[in-house]
C-alpha cells in the first residue's frame, strides 16, 4: 500500500470515528469531509470506495444499532429513541429502521428482548444489521 493510500485512509478512519462518537449529533458532508482534509465529492466518493457505502447511510446504519439497543434495554418510547439516537423525524426513523433492520421498530421491541448471559461484543455482533442492505435480525441467524 502506498503512503498516499495509507494516509487517505487514516484521514477516513478520523471521520468515521468522528460519526461513531457524534452519531446523535447534527453531521453533514461538509464537516465530515473537513475532518479527512479533502473535498465533500472526494470524501463521498472515497469513503463509499473504502467502507463500502455512503456516509450518510453508514451514519444511518450507527444510529439505527443504537436506536436497536434502547428497543431492547428500555421502555422508552420510540419517538423518544428517534431523538436520542440523532433523527429529527419519526417518519423517518421508521422507514429507515425497517429498511435496514426489515421491521418496524415496535415490532422490532416486541421480538426482542435483552440477550442475557452473552458477552457484549457477541451480542453486538449478533443484532448488527447488515450493511449492504440486506434485513437481519436475531431471529434470521
Amino acid at each position: 500500500m502506498s503512503r498516499e493510500v495509507e494516509q487517505s485512509n487514516r484521514r477516513l478512519l478520523r471521520a468515521r470515528d468522528a460519526m461513531d462518537r457524534n452519531f446523535a449529533e447534527p453531521l453533514d458532508i461538509p464537516a465530515l469531509a473537513a475532518v479527512a482534509h479533502v473535498s465533500e465529492a472526494h470524501f463521498i466518493r472515497t469513503f463509499r470506495a473504502t467502507f463500502g457505502e455512503t456516509p450518510h447511510r453508514y451514519l444511518q446504519r450507527r444510529r439505527v444499532e443504537r436506536a436497536m439497543a434502547l428497543l431492547r434495554q428500555s421502555d422508552t418510547s420510540i419517538t423518544d429513541i428517534c431523538m436520542a439516537v440523532g433523527f429529527t423525524s419519526l417518519g423517518t426513523f421508521s422507514r429507515t429502521f425497517r429498511e435496514i433492520v426489515g421491521e418496524s421498530p415496535s415490532a422490532y421491541r416486541a421480538g426482542n428482548t435483552p440477550i442475557a448471559h452473552v458477552p457484549t461484543h457477541f451480542g453486538m455482533a449478533w443484532t448488527r444489521p447488515s450493511s449492504f442492505g440486506e434485513a437481519r435480525t436475531e431471529r434470521d441467524h
